[in-house]
This record gives C-alpha cells, structure tokens and sequence, in this order.
C-alpha cells in the first residue's frame, strides 16, 4: 500500500511516500482502507517539534479520515467489513494515522458514518466537531450531551467562528438549539459564519466589541469556545453570563494569559482548557456518539455554502497539504486517499 512516512521530526520535506506491508488489524482493531484524510494543526505541529525523539521508528501523520472497513480484528462486533466510517486519533499513541490507503486502529475511533454523509464530511469531522462538542459540554449546570433542545434558552459565544473548530461549535449548537454569536477578522469570513448557521457575527478587532455582544445577550453568554484566549480574556469575562465557561483549545495569541480577578470570580466563571488527547475515554466516546448523530441529522454540512470551504490535496502531495494548514488556510484540508 502507499503510505506517507517520517522517521524523524522537522518541516514537511521530512514527509515521503513510500510502499508498505499491508497491516493486520489486531484484536479490537479494524482496518480502514482510507477514502479521505483530513489534516489538522496538530498533525503538522507533530511533525515539525523538535528537540525530543518519535514515540516510533517511522510515523504515518493525520489523526481524521474516513473510509470503509476493510477487516476487523477478534472481538470486534460493532463494525462489519464493507462499512463507511469516519475516524478520529488515528494516529494518537499509535504509529498509522490516516495518510494512507489504510490504517489500523481501535475500533472505538471508527465512527459509522450516516449513509447521506460525504467522504469528505466524514474526514472533517474528528478532531474539530469533538473539540467542539466538548466546549460545550463542560458548563457546570450542563448538558453533558449534545443533542436537539440541550441548549435551549442558551447564548453561545463562538470566538473565531469561521475555523474548524468554531465552524462546528457553530453548527453544534444551532443543533442543540442555542442562539449563536460568532467573532471572525474580515467579511469573508462573515459570511462563513452565517453560512454556517450563527445567529449574529461581529467583526474584531473593534473598540465596540463588547458592547455589541451585551446588546445581543444582555444577560451575558453561558458558553464561550475560544481560540484565542491570551487575546479574548478580558473581553470574555466582561461579555460572559453568571456561573458561564469559557472553554479554550488553542494558544492564537499568545502562550499565557490574565482575566479581571474579581470580576470572574464575581461572575463564579469556569475557565475550562480543552484537549482531545488527554481528555480521556467518556468524554470522547460521547461525543463521537452525539457528532454522529448530527451527522445523521444533517446538522454538519461541509464546503463553502455550509461556511466550511474544502481544499483537496492528491496523498503523494501531503507535504503541502501540511504547509497550507501551518500557513493558516481558510477551511479545512483533506487529502483524497482513494476512490
């Protein structure tokens, strides 16, 4: 099978394609032969640190994807040879990620995607929809599940809502029934935001920011999922609703931040950080349950109409598909593996 490798850390020019073996799916395992691979900050950023050794001798990158299942280790009963699935950490812990014509890995990260549900959705799912689900999901009077009514009577506010992960948050809550505010940096990117299904979109940098985002939720917004918390703070708490959360994923802006002391003490605020790798088995098995079942809804639409533009790269072209993701590419980058 052709597979993209690398055997030691750097830029992309460390990536190659190369021929290998095709592997056998342990027990609880499946094999995937990959349709889709789609391409995260994390995937480049673990390629190019530097200055510590490889977990393994040789690592395929690219923790999403999806595909069909291609064989199934012993003990595994919930996924049957033939099935679309749409797979998330892949590539977590272990050496075979999705830029391959397969994979192997649990069969808990193999998601059986919705039948309506293009390849592509299926690979832009993983990491920014379940990094979505679970800023919302976090609020300490609930809901811990996503699903049609969870957030009714809620305000979300989405800051940076024409990425990944806030294209997500966005269509996540609009499912669960919130009403959304989201934050982006030029036009373009508004009409992302619309199209993806906010309520109402502001554009920062503004002096009037806050006082735009009161005017909408004068109660305060109990969520907030945030991509740039070393930027947003203040603003966050000044906007944010008693006993609201703040949950941040990302460092845009900056590796350390400060809030107001009092006013978030005040205002009973939770700051909660988020990461899918060290979150742990519940919250990710929940929230590949409920992203599913948006997914079954029609709730997760991809491209630029639904304010999620695609960018395709050929496999043998993962280097660049990885320099455009680093290079702050608008959307999401996949890569078609096979037909």
């Amino acid at each position: 099978m052709k597979a993209i490798t690398y055997s030691q850390p750097g830029d992309s020019s460390v990536l190659s394609l190369a021929d290998k073996p095709l592997p056998e799916p342990g027990p609880g395992e499946v094999r995937v032969r990959v349709v889709v691979s789609g391409v995260n900050p994390t995937d480049w950023k673990a390629r190019a640190t530097t200055g510590r050794p490889l977990p393994f001798d040789e690592v395929t990158p690219n923790q999403d994807g999806s595909g069909v299942v291609d064989a199934v280790g012993d003990g595994v009963t919930d996924l049957t040879v033939g099935q679309r699935v749409w797979i998330y950490l892949a590539a977590h812990q272990r050496p075979f990620g999705t830029a391959a014509e397969y994979t192997i890995l649990p069969a808990a990260r193999a998601v059986p995607l919705a039948d309506d549900a293009s390849f592509e959705l299926g690979a832009s799912l993983g990491v920014p929809a379940m990094t979505a689900h679970r800023a919302l999901t976090v609020h300490e009077d609930g809901p811990s599940r996503l699903a049609p009514g969870a957030l009714t009577g809620r305000t979300v506010l989405v800051q940076g809502g024409a990425g990944a992960v806030g294209h997500a948050a966005i269509q996540l809550a609009v499912w669960a029934g919130a009403t959304v505010i989201a934050t982006v940096s030029s036009e373009e990117k508004k009409a992302l935001a619309r199209s993806a299904g906010a309520h109402h979109v502001l554009q920062y940098p503004s002096d009037s920011l806050a006082a735009g985002i009161r005017e909408l939720a004068p109660n305060g917004v109990e969520h907030i999922v945030e991509v740039a918390i070393a930027d947003n703070a203040a603003l966050d708490v000044e906007v944010i609703a008693n006993h609201g959360t703040v949950g941040y994923y990302a460092d845009n802006g900056g590796d350390d931040f400060t809030a107001p002391v009092r006013v978030s003490f005040a205002k009973n605020v939770r700051w909660q950080g988020l990461l899918l790798y060290t979150v742990g088995e519940r919250a990710l098995l929940a929230a590949a349950e409920d992203v599913a079942a948006a997914v079954a809804d029609g709730a997760l639409p991809v491209g630029e109409g639904a304010g999620l533009p695609l960018s395709f790269f050929d496999l043998g072209d993962t280097a660049a598909a990885h320099d455009a993701v680093e290079q702050g590419a608008t959307g999401k980058v996949l890569i078609r593996v096979s037909e």
